[in-house]
């Protein structure tokens, strides 16, 4: 893997698994859950030059995945309630990259974003221990991949997210020495 790879993929790509156990469920609903804290952890004593620095060349900065995150875990959120509530719906794309490049993305202190994402993942973690085996079958159509994804992998997906955009501030914050 390129340097240029491994810093857009630290962790490497998705890949999605044939099989998640009751066991793997269980880890993926505490990454869930302590996620928020973990990020606070990592980019509480940044300050905005910090914050304003692109974790890769071409990358967004730090504040921008902050925000990223909290706009994607939102939505991830919301599809999961909609599968939940309705039979395969198809979900509402959005452009990432765009909602990235708004102001509230690129310039916003990340505070409201990271209470964003503390909510978020609270609702999210209890909600995802109420479901029972057949409620993580429900699925939602994605219309420009056309797929349908169940809720079980699409958990996994989300739990490589973390981790993935986690990886990306702590290599910088090795990177960098801060």
């Amino acid at each position: 893997m390129s340097d240029l790879e491994h810093k857009k993929f630290p962790i490497g790509p998705f890949e999605w698994p044939a099989h998640i156990s009751d066991i793997e469920l269980d880890e993926h609903i505490k990454v869930i859950k302590s996620f928020p804290g973990r990020l606070k952890n990592l980019i509480e004593d940044f300050n905005d030059d910090q914050l304003d620095t692109q974790y890769r060349e071409g990358g967004w900065t730090v504040r921008q995945l902050i925000n990223h995150i909290a706009d994607s875990h939102i939505n991830s959120f919301i599809r999961f309630k909609l599968a939940l509530t309705e039979d395969n719906p198809t979900i509402k794309p959005y452009d990432e990259a765009k909602w990235a490049e708004l102001q509230d993305s690129r310039n916003m202190p990340v505070k409201p974003a990271m209470r964003m994402i503390k909510g978020t993942h609270q609702r999210w973690a209890i909600l995802l221990k109420s479901l029972t085996n057949k409620q993580f079958e429900r699925t939602f159509h994605h219309p420009e991949q056309q797929k349908d994804y169940d809720l079980r992998n699409y958990l996994a997906f989300y739990v490589w997210h973390c981790h993935h955009h986690f990886a990306h501030i702590e290599n910088l914050k090795k990177e960098k020495g801060w």
